[in-house]
Parts: structure tokens; sequence; C-alpha cells
């Protein structure tokens, strides 16, 4: 993976109806112009890009009849928060598409944002410091029993997971919570407040919350 986003640093923004956590795995079908050079040149140059969730708009630009002609988009607006993503893998099936693979790297804070004429979005970020490693309490260690049941190759639900990255954490808070966190069927607004979370721990107790609630330790 590239080395972690310098401070004051800035990054072109994707803004999509998802949240990317650290370690997480997104796979992307790209064919927007202004999303086809930006990918080309982040997987040439080895550079991420930043993943943000979307708040109001869709994820593919939308004309908005109602605004003047000279303005003739709908307003995007996305997080303050998001995650760098790393391009692992990218083909070219066909002329003007892309598919990447791509995997979550640290965690940043918008502090400035510009649109560019072409669509794109920009933005001066800082970096949010990462987790720390630490150990899954007992009270916690169902959440991690259960994710551990259904990383078995021979777990019923194992084909039904979308990819995760190796080496398995099933040790670490931060780790088991963010996977968690990617396997719920949450609100994108739910996933989002559990990504800004300073604390691994608290993260993995909410979400052992929401695993209680649903019966699923």
């Amino acid at each position: 993976m590239s080395s972690p986003l310098p401070e004051g640093a800035t990054t072109a923004l994707f803004p999509l109806n998802a949240v990317l956590f650290p370690g997480g795995v997104l796979d992307l079908q790209i064919f927007e112009v202004r999303y086809l050079d930006l990918i080309g040149k982040c997987y040439k140059n080895a550079t991420p890009f930043g993943v943000v969730a979307l708040l109001q708009g869709a994820e593919v630009r939308q004309r908005d009849p109602s605004r003047p002609t000279g303005d003739a988009f709908a307003q995007e607006l996305f997080a303050d928060v998001g995650t760098l993503a790393h391009i692992t893998e990218l083909a070219l099936p066909q002329a003007g598409l892309m598919v990447i693979r791509c995997t979550g790297g640290s965690r940043f804070r918008i502090r400035s944002r510009a649109q560019l004429p072409h669509g794109l979005w920009v933005a001066g970020v800082d970096a949010m410091a990462p987790d720390q490693a630490m150990a899954i309490p007992p009270d916690l260690q169902p959440c991690a029993n259960a994710l551990a049941r259904l990383l078995e190759p021979d777990s019923p639900a194992s084909f039904e997971l979308p990819p995760m990255q190796r080496p398995y954490r099933l040790d670490d808070c931060g780790w088991v919570a963010n996977r968690w966190c990617e396997l719920l069927a949450l609100p994108t607004a739910q996933k989002q407040n559990l990504l800004q979370l300073d604390s691994p721990l608290l993260r993995l107790e909410l979400v052992g919350d929401l695993l209680s609630k649903h019966k699923l330790i």
C-alpha cells in the first residue's frame, strides 16, 4: 500500500452511496469522464483518491432542469470524513470503462473543497490518526467469534460475503468492528458515524449492541 497521506495534502474525491472503512475492499466500475482520467493517473502513479459518503445527490452526475442553464447539475453534498482508497487492480473491459479494486487506507478530514469545471471534486484534507491496535475484551469476544464463523470456508454464508483483505485480524477491536460495519445492512449515515469514531473499542461496543439487537451473537 502507498505511504500515508502527508499533512495538509490535497486529494481528489469520489463521493459514493457507501462508506469505505480502513482495511476494507471496494470494487468500482468507472465510466464517468470526470473519474476516468483520475483513476488512470492514480493507478499509474500509485497514489490514492478519497472516498466520501454522499449525503445529497447521486453517484452519477445528474442534470437539474430547475437550475439556470449555466449551473445545470444537481447539488452534491458529502461527509467531511472519508477514507483513502488505494487501487490494487485495474481492468479495461471495453472503451470508456474501467473496473477497479481498491483497499481502504487511512481516514482523513476535509478542511476545504472545490469542484472543477468538469465535475471532479478536490479537497484539502488532514490525515486522521489510525486506530490503535487494541485487544478485544472478553465481553466483546462474541463479536469476533461470530465473524470468524462467517469467514470459515465451509460456512454457508461465506460465498455471500464481500471480499476481505488478508490477514484477518480477529484479535483487534478496530478490524473486527470495521468488517462488521461493512457487513451489516445499516443506513449510510449510521456507518459514517461509526467511521468517524476515534475509539475502535467504542466502535466495537456499538457494533456489539447491533449484533445483540439482531440476535447475531
